[in-house]
C-alpha cells in the first residue's frame, strides 16, 4: 500500500469510494441528503482540500484523505478494504505529512468516532448541524 497524491482523473472513483463507504457507515444519513452532496463532493469539495489516496500493489484505490487548514475534511475507505490498516495509514499521513491535527466526526457516526479516539483525538467540542446546516451534530476532535 503507498500514498499518492490524487490526480483529477481520479475524482469520479473517489466519489464511488465515498458514496459506497458513507452507504456502509452513515446510516443515518437521509437518501436525499446523500444524492445532494454528491455533487458538492465531486465540483467542490474534492478541490478544496490537499488529497491524497491509499493505493495498493495494482494500483487501485482503497481509500482517500483530504486536509484543509490542519483539519482532516475527508477520510473515506472502500467497503473491501476496511479494517485492513487504509484509514490509519492515511491518517497518519494526514498528521505527519499534511499537518493535521483537528477533525469533525458526525456524532451518529459511532465507528468513525472510535477510530479516531484509537489513533489518539479527543472530543473538544459539538455543534448541533453539521456543515450545510442538517441537523446532524458534529463531534469536533483534536489531537
Amino acid at each position: 500500500m503507498k500514498i499518492e497524491t490524487v490526480e483529477k482523473a481520479d475524482h469520479l472513483k473517489l466519489l464511488e469510494i465515498w458514496e459506497a463507504s458513507v452507504r456502509a457507515t452513515h446510516d443515518f444519513l437521509a437518501e436525499e441528503d446523500l444524492q445532494e452532496l454528491k455533487p458538492l463532493i465531486l465540483e467542490q469539495y474534492f478541490n478544496a482540500v490537499d488529497l491524497r489516496c491509499a493505493k495498493n500493489g495494482h494500483g487501485e484505490i482503497q481509500g482517500f484523505c483530504g486536509v484543509h487548514d490542519g483539519n482532516i475534511e475527508m477520510l473515506f475507505i472502500a467497503p473491501d478494504a476496511r479494517g485492513k490498516g487504509v484509514g490509519a495509514m492515511l491518517a497518519a499521513n494526514a498528521i505527519d505529512e499534511q499537518g493535521a491535527s483537528k477533525v469533525d466526526v458526525n456524532e451518529q457516526n459511532v465507528q468513525a468516532l472510535g477510530f479516531y479516539q484509537y489513533i489518539g483525538f479527543k472530543v473538544t467540542g459539538l455543534s448541533p448541524v453539521d456543515g450545510q446546516g442538517k441537523a446532524y451534530p458534529l463531534l469536533h476532535m483534536a489531537l
